[in-house]
Formats: C-alpha cells, sequence, structure tokens
C-alpha cells in the first residue's frame, strides 16, 4: 500500500523539489522535463486523444495535455495532489485510488488512447508492476500505447552505477525501474521500447 499522507505533507512543494534536482542534473529527477516533452510530444502526434494519467499528482503534464485538446482521465493515490491538481483541469474526470490494487472498480470498461504515468509506478514492488502493466493493456484502444517515464535503468549495471554515486541519498524503499528485467518478466504479452532520458529516468513504450 502507497503511504498516501506521505505525498500529501510533499504536495504543495512537490513541482519545486523536483525543478531543483532537474536543473542541478541530480538523482532521482535529472531529466523530468525532458521525459514530460518527449510523452507529450507522443500524445500530441495523435490528439485529440483520451488519456488516463496514473500517478496525476499536481497535474503537471495533464494540463499540458489537456491546453492541446485532449480528454484527461487522472488517478492519484493523494488528496492533496488531487486538490493541487483538480482547479488546474476542470473538465477532467479524477478518482483517489491506491493505484498498488490497480485501477478503481468504476473504471473496468474504460479504454485509452493513451496511459501515460511519470514518476508514479517506482512506488510499487516490480511483481506489482509487472501485474499492474499487464492489467493496463486491457484498458488499451485498437492503437493504444502506455507510456511510463519514470527513475529507470537499461540494465541492473546502470542501477548499481547510480545507486553508488548517490548512495548516501538512495532511497531503499523506491523500486525503480530495470528496463532488462521487466521485460523478461512481461514475455510475449506486449511489444515495448526503452529510450533513456538521463543518467537516472527513462521513458518505456508499451503495446499490446
Amino acid at each position: 500500500m502507497i503511504e498516501s499522507n506521505v505525498f500529501d505533507m510533499w504536495a504543495g512543494g512537490y513541482d519545486n523539489e523536483v525543478q531543483l534536482d532537474d536543473d542541478n542534473n541530480e538523482y532521482p529527477f535529472a531529466g523530468y522535463k525532458k521525459v514530460m516533452n518527449s510523452i507529450y510530444s507522443v500524445v500530441m502526434k495523435k490528439s485529440p486523444a483520451n488519456v488516463l494519467d496514473i500517478g496525476i499528482g499536481t497535474g503537471t503534464l495533464a494540463l499540458k495535455l489537456y491546453e492541446g485538446g485532449n480528454t484527461i482521465t487522472g488517478v492519484d493515490f493523494s488528496d492533496e495532489m488531487l486538490a493541487i491538481a483538480k482547479p488546474k483541469i476542470p473538465e477532467a474526470n479524477f478518482y483517489q485510488f491506491d493505484f498498488a490494487h490497480g485501477l478503481p472498480p468504476e473504471m473496468a470498461e474504460m479504454k485509452y488512447d493513451f496511459i501515460i504515468s511519470t514518476y508514479a509506478l517506482h512506488h510499487l514492488t516490480d511483481s506489482l508492476k509487472i501485474t499492474f502493466i499487464k492489467s493496463l493493456l486491457n484498458h488499451l484502444n485498437d492503437g493504444g500505447s502506455i507510456l511510463i517515464g519514470d527513475i529507470g535503468f537499461p540494465t541492473r549495471f546502470e542501477f548499481d552505477e547510480c545507486k553508488k554515486q548517490y548512495i548516501d541519498d538512495w532511497d531503499d524503499d523506491e523500486y525503480y525501474f530495470v528496463f532488462s528485467e521487466i521485460k523478461q518478466e512481461l514475455g510475449d504479452s506486449c511489444s515495448m521500447l526503452y529510450e533513456q532520458i538521463s543518467h537516472c529516468g527513462g521513458i518505456m513504450k508499451i503495446r499490446r
């Protein structure tokens, strides 16, 4: 279960802290703006699209996509994060739910052109990530994609090198993506591509 109260307390200063790490090219948010811009660009090529944002947070990316003509649905486990996001995108559909347990039951039949998630799924263990991603494939429209931008690495080697560099700040309570291992676990259930954006962040593109 995700500790939502931690993010409730962090909500007000979240964007500023992310910005500082990105500007200084420091773990964990180095490359944050490039990750966001890349996902934005992919979605906008097919705009207007129906977009589900998992871990929508304060709505930074979702707002830009909404302004670009896309329909937004957002899920987050933090009430305080959603309280910041909702006034920005009043026409979006929002759900407060712990996505460690999947999507809310009322979303069972909903499908999307894009399912995006940025800097949220590293709170799930790898086994929960695999289960969740497999379930999300059933929520894609034909030709749809899952785009995950997060703290991640191509292989365990890059993971270990980054951990050595930032050992004093490393968060062992988070579960960062190692693409080669995730791909192996997902097997033939989907097609996957990975792009490394910074020394500690990248984007996974997943299709059925």
